[in-house]
Formats: C-alpha cells, structure tokens, sequence
C-alpha cells in the first residue's frame, strides 16, 4: 500500500495489538461475501463520501486504484450519492478524491 499517513503509523507503532486486531477484522468483512476487491472498494468510497470522512474517502481512493479502480469509476461512485447526500457533501468527496487523483 502506498505512504500511509503519519498519525496511522503512530497508531500502528503504539499499539500493535489493537491496529492487528483492527485489521484482522477488515480482513474478515472482506472475505465474508461474494463481492469482488473492485466492487468492495466502490463501496467503501460511497460510504466516506456519505459519512463525509475525508481521511477514509483518501484511504479508500488509493486502496481503489491499487485494486485496478479507474478514476472514472471512482468519479462516478462519487456522483451516484449526489441525491442522497446533497450538492454541497458531494462536491466535498469529489475535492477529497481529487488530492489523490490529481497526483496519479
């Protein structure tokens, strides 16, 4: 995975056992369906954008092209919470998910 944010790695450091427990459960919600990687980081996007997480929708825009997202794919699982979430939230993901795109 790619540079991970430094208060991420201080947790890490800190407290090895929590952030492994942590990430076993990630591993288990993954493995626990029939959803493909792709499909599963869509989803993980949708819900930092609705939940306005700025540090997840990062997370989940770099962990999205890892897994062979496109930028166009990511843009529109953007798009699609428009009328759930309203203008104003949306736009906000979209600028979230641009610090990332706009580098790649």
């Amino acid at each position: 995975m790619s540079q991970l944010p430094k208060k991420f790695e201080e947790f890490k450091n800190k407290y090895p056992d929590i952030f492994n427990a942590y990430e076993k459960l990630g591993e288990s919600v993954h493995a626990a369906g029939p959803l493909d990687q792709k499909t599963r980081a869509l989803i993980k996007i949708g819900l930092s954008a609705g939940a306005q997480l700025e540090g997840a929708l990062h997370s989940h825009v770099r962990r999205a092209l890892e897994a062979g997202v496109t930028k166009e794919e990511i843009y529109q699982a953007i798009l699609l919470a428009l009328p759930t979430i309203g203008f104003p939230s949306m736009m906000a993901a979209l600028s979230w998910a641009d610090d990332i795109l706009q580098n790649k």
